[in-house]
C-alpha cells in the first residue's frame, strides 16, 4: 500500500508538471496481469498483487490525477508572468529613467549658460525624486485604475500607495510592480521636459510647486484618457498613441509654451547672445536620449515580440532621418552643419515617431522624421524669433510641434499602404480622432498650466529677481557653482 506520509505529501501538494501513468490493469487481458509497481512522476511504488486491492490503487491514482489536473487548470486560468517579457521590461524601464538621468539633464545642462548649469541638473534630479513619491502615493491609481463615473477623464483611488500590489500581482505578462515602475519613468521625464522652456529664470520653489500641480491635474488625466483602456476618452475615440505623443510631448510642449510666455523672456533676449556653454554635454545627452528612447518606444509594447522590435527599428530610422534632414537644412541655409543642429534634429525625429512607433513601418518612420525635422526647425528658429517668446531650450518648438505632427500623422502612417500595421478606422476618421486628442491635450494642458502658474506665483512667486538672474541660479538658488574659473 501507499505509505501515508508520501501519499499525504502528494495529495496536499501534487506536482504541476510531469506525467502520471499506471501500467494498465487491463493490459493483456483485463486484470489477469496486475503490475507490482505503480509509476507516478517517475517514482516507483510497491503495489500488492491481490486483485481485491486493485480498485484501491486505481482510486488513489485517479484522485491524484484529478488533483494535479485541477492545479494545472487553476494555474492556466490565472495570469502568468513571461520571463522574456519581464526581462525586456526591466531593461526598458532602466533605459527610460536613463533618458532623464543623466540624458535630459546633460542635454539641457549643456544648452544653458555656465552660471545656470547646476540649476538645470538639480531640477531634473529633484523632479525624479518628487514625481516618484507622487506616483506611488496617488499617481498610478489616478492614471490607471477605474474612475467609475469619471472614467473618461481620470481614475480612482483604489490603488493609492500601490494598495493591493504584491509580488504575485500581474499586469499582462509582466509583474504589476514592473508596470508601475515603467510608467513611473514617463511621469518623471514629462515634467522634466518643461524645465527647458523656463530655464535660467524661474525660482526653484516655484518650479517644484508648479510641477506638482501640473503633474496632478494635467499629466495624470491625459495619461488616463490615453492609456487607461475601455471607457477612457481617447480609447473610446480609438486614438492611437503607442508611447506618449499626447501624454508626454504635446502635454509638456504646451505647458512649456504657456510658462515661458507668462514668465517673460530672459534679460537681454533676443538681443544678447545666449550661447550654449557646453555643447559636448548636449551631444552626449542627445545620444543618451536616442538610446534611451528604445526603451521608451519599444518598451511600450510591454512585451518582447515583433511589435517591440519594429518599434525599436522605426524609432532609430526616424531619429536618423530627422538628424540628416536638419543637417541638410543647415548646410543649405548657413553652409555648415552644427553639432547642436544634428542633436536637435535627432530629438525632433524621436518625438514625432513616439505615438506612431507601434503602428508605423519603416517608410512612415522616414516620412515622420523628415516632416518633423522641417517643421521643428522652422518653429525653433523663425517662429520663435518672429513672435519673440523665449522658449529657452525649444521645448515647444521640438516637443510640442514634433508631438503634434507625430500624433496626427500616426493616423496616416499606420495605414497598410504605407507599410503600417493597419488600423480599425478609415484613414480620415483615424486622422480626425488623432486631431481631437491633440486638441483636447492642448486645451487641457494650457488651462492647467495657466491656473497652476497663477496659483504658485501668488504663493511663492515664479520669477527670480533681476540681480539673481544676472548672478546665475547656481549660486543664488543652490549656493554652488559648476566651475571654478581662475
Amino acid at each position: 500500500m501507499l505509505e501515508r506520509p508520501v501519499l499525504a505529501t502528494w495529495l496536499t501538494n501534487p506536482p504541476l508538471h510531469g506525467t502520471i501513468w499506471l501500467k494498465s490493469f487491463c493490459q493483456d487481458g483485463g486484470l489477469g496481469k496486475i503490475p507490482s509497481t505503480l509509476h507516478f512522476y517517475g517514482k516507483s511504488m510497491y503495489t500488492p498483487t491481490n486483485t481485491t486491492k486493485v480498485w484501491r490503487i486505481g482510486l488513489f491514482a485517479s484522485f491524484l490525477c484529478l488533483l494535479s489536473s485541477t492545479r494545472l487548470l487553476a494555474a492556466d486560468a490565472t495570469a502568468s508572468i513571461n520571463g522574456a517579457d519581464t526581462a525586456w521590461m526591466i531593461v526598458a524601464t532602466a533605459l527610460v529613467l536613463f533618458m532623464t538621468l543623466p540624458g535630459l539633464a546633460l542635454f539641457y545642462g549643456g544648452l544653458v549658460r555656465s552660471k545656470n548649469v547646476l540649476s538645470v541638473l538639480v531640477q531634473c534630479f529633484a523632479l525624479a525624486g518628487v514625481m516618484t513619491l507622487l506616483w506611488i502615493a496617488y499617481g498610478y491609481s489616478l492614471a490607471f485604475s477605474n474612475g467609475g463615473s469619471l472614467q473618461k477623464f481620470i481614475g480612482g483611488f483604489d490603488q493609492i500607495f500601490l494598495k493591493g500590489i504584491s509580488v504575485e500581482s500581474v499586469s499582462g505578462s509582466i509583474p504589476e510592480s514592473l508596470f508601475v515602475a515603467f510608467q513611473m519613468t514617463f511621469a518623471i521625464i514629462t515634467p522634466a521636459l518643461i524645465v527647458g522652456a523656463f530655464a535660467e529664470r524661474m525660482k526653484f520653489s516655484g518650479m517644484m510647486l508648479f510641477s506638482i500641480l501640473w503633474f496632478t491635474f494635467s499629466y495624470l488625466p491625459i495619461c488616463h484618457m490615453a492609456w487607461a483602456g475601455d471607457g477612457a476618452l481617447f480609447a473610446d475615440w480609438k486614438v492611437l498613441d503607442f508611447a506618449g505623443g499626447t501624454v508626454v510631448h504635446v502635454n509638456a510642449g504646451i505647458a512649456g509654451l504657456v510658462t515661458c510666455l507668462l514668465l517673460g523672456p530672459r534679460k537681454g533676449f533676443p538681443k544678447e547672445p545666449m550661447r550654449p556653454h557646453n555643447l559636448p554635454f548636449t551631444v552626449m545627452g542627445a545620444g543618451m536620449l536616442w538610446v534611451g528612447w528604445f526603451g521608451f518606444n519599444a518598451g511600450s509594447e510591454l512585451a518582447a515580440d515583433g511589435t517591440a522590435a519594429m518599434a525599436l527599428l522605426v524609432t532609430h530610422i526616424a531619429a536618423a532621418t530627422a538628424a540628416t534632414v536638419w543637417m541638410l537644412i543647415e548646410l543649405w541655409a548657413h553652409g555648415k552643419a552644427s553639432a547642436l543642429g544634428i542633436a536637435t534634429g535627432a530629438v525632433a525625429g524621436l518625438v514625432a515617431i513616439t505615438p506612431a512607433s507601434g503602428t508605423a513601418g519603416p517608410l512612415g518612420a522616414v516620412a515622420l522624421g523628415a516632416i518633423s525635422s522641417l517643421l521643428c526647425y522652422y518653429f525653433a528658429t523663425t517662429v520663435k524669433h518672429k513672435f519673440g517668446y523665449d522658449d529657452s531650450l525649444d521645448v515647444f518648438g521640438v516637443h510640442g510641434i514634433g508631438g503634434i505632427i507625430g500624433a496626427i500623422l500616426t493616423g496616416v502612417f499606420a495605414a497598410e499602404q504605407f507599410g503600417g500595421a493597419g488600423m480599425e478606422l478609415e484613414m480620415m476618421d483615424q486622422v480626425w480622432a488623432q486631431t481631437k486628442s491633440v486638441l483636447v491635450t492642448i486645451v487641457w494642458s494650457g488651462v492647467v498650466s495657466i491656473v497652476a502658474f497663477i496659483i504658485v506665483n501668488k504663493l511663492v512667486g515664479m520669477r527670480v529677481s533681476l540681480e539673481t538672474e544676472q548672478m546665475g541660479l547656481d549660486l543664488t538658488e543652490h549656493q554652488e557653482q559648476a566651475y571654478d574659473l581662475v
